[in-house]
């Protein structure tokens, strides 16, 4: 990839909500945008940490242990292996940051598995 990548007009390529669309890769790295919105499923991801960035909106990240809300310009590295559920009152904008392959529902599964790296 040679040229620059514009958030907003990514976004604005789908509707759908928890199903991460990957925008570029670094070596084994991929960067997804996601709209996310109400509840999630708990879940982990076993072999890797996971980034989450909110580009806009705010959004709630649920530990068995504590929450952690974060707001447009903030990030958050979930430990590989943490139980975790996001959550969303209204719409809003994430970039994950992870390896290739990672699905999204971890190790949980379930009606809310978004197929994987689907580019846009």
């Amino acid at each position: 990839m040679r040229a620059k990548v514009n958030l907003a007009e990514k976004f604005s390529l789908f509707d759908e909500l928890w199903s991460p669309k990957v925008i570029a890769q670094m070596n084994h790295v991929q960067f997804k945008l996601v709209k996310i919105q109400g509840e999630f499923t708990w879940h982990s991801h076993e072999d890797t940490d996971e980034v989450f960035m909110v580009i806009s909106g705010d959004m709630v990240i649920e530990f068995r242990d504590k929450t952690v809300e974060l707001s447009a310009g903030e990030m958050f590295v979930i430990p590989k292996g943490v139980e975790h559920k996001p959550y969303a009152e209204t719409q809003c904008q994430v970039m994950i940051i992870e390896p290739e392959g990672v699905v999204n529902t971890g190790d949980a599964g379930g009606a809310l598995t978004a197929e994987n790296d689907v580019w846009i």
